[in-house]
């Protein structure tokens, strides 16, 4: 069965364009010129990756992109007409797993596609040879679900590149990560990553793993990294 790539993009033209490209590269594409029309098609399922234009009319890509987290962990790419490092930083900050500034080259845009479906396939890999869960500070990670879930067990979703963070602190706690360390990790879901979107990963995993009084065990170390500063127990 063809990977399933939803097209969220309002300009006619270029969501013709896209689709063809998608189609002739070996891709199922549903278009879509809304984030309404985007909804139906989410809910009908089958959806294997999200391209999502930031600039839609009524409710735009970041607002989507923040619904979407809340319910799913689809990978999604945004495409937009600002390509700022503030910009990137935007997207990722709302659980973008890449982003692509206007005008691209529509080979480049499938390699994207072709790397996040691909690191998920390593995560699944990895998962299934790996430990099946993590404890630390009352939490539980569940590696083949790609789960966490807090000390009030309830599920706090995450992106694909803040698992990843996540999963790369519980192989080394107590340990200093060193920022290039984490910025190559996350060029593998990112597709382009800098020391300014690892400190965003980080500033949102740690609101993520924050629980009532107590504070993310994730400590900066000044001039080199990071650590994750509690115990962690696998099985």
């Amino acid at each position: 069965m063809n990977t399933n790539v939803l097209i969220v993009e309002d300009d006619p033209a270029l969501r013709t364009l896209l689709t063809r490209s998608l189609q002739q590269n070996g891709f199922s594409a549903n278009p879509t010129g809304s984030a309404a029309e985007a909804w139906a098609a989410l809910e009908e399922g089958g959806v294997d990756i999200i391209v999502l234009d930031v600039m839609l009319p009524g409710t735009n890509g970041l607002d989507m992109c923040r619904e979407i987290r809340r319910e799913r962990d689809v990978p999604i790419i945004f495409l937009s007409a600002k390509g700022t490092e503030v910009d990137r930083i935007v997207g990722l900050e709302v659980g973008a797993d890449d982003y692509l500034a206007k005008p691209f080259d529509t080979r480049e845009l499938i390699a994207r596609i072709r790397a996040v479906l691909r690191r998920g396939g390593m995560d699944r890999r990895q998962d299934a040879a790996g430990y099946r869960e993590a404890h630390f500070d009352g939490w539980t990670v569940h590696f083949p679900r790609r789960q966490l879930l807090s000390p009030a067990n309830a599920v706090v979703e995450l992106t694909g590149a803040e698992f990843d963070l996540l999963t790369a602190f519980l192989e080394n706690p107590q340990r200093v990560i060193a920022r290039e360390k984490l910025i190559e990790l996350s060029k593998a879901r990112l597709g382009d990553a800098s020391e300014r979107s690892i400190d965003v990963l980080i500033s949102r995993l740690r609101r993520k793993i924050t629980h009532g009084n107590m504070r993310a065990p994730i400590v900066t170390v000044r001039g080199t990294g990071y650590m994750f500063s509690t115990e962690v127990t696998r099985e």
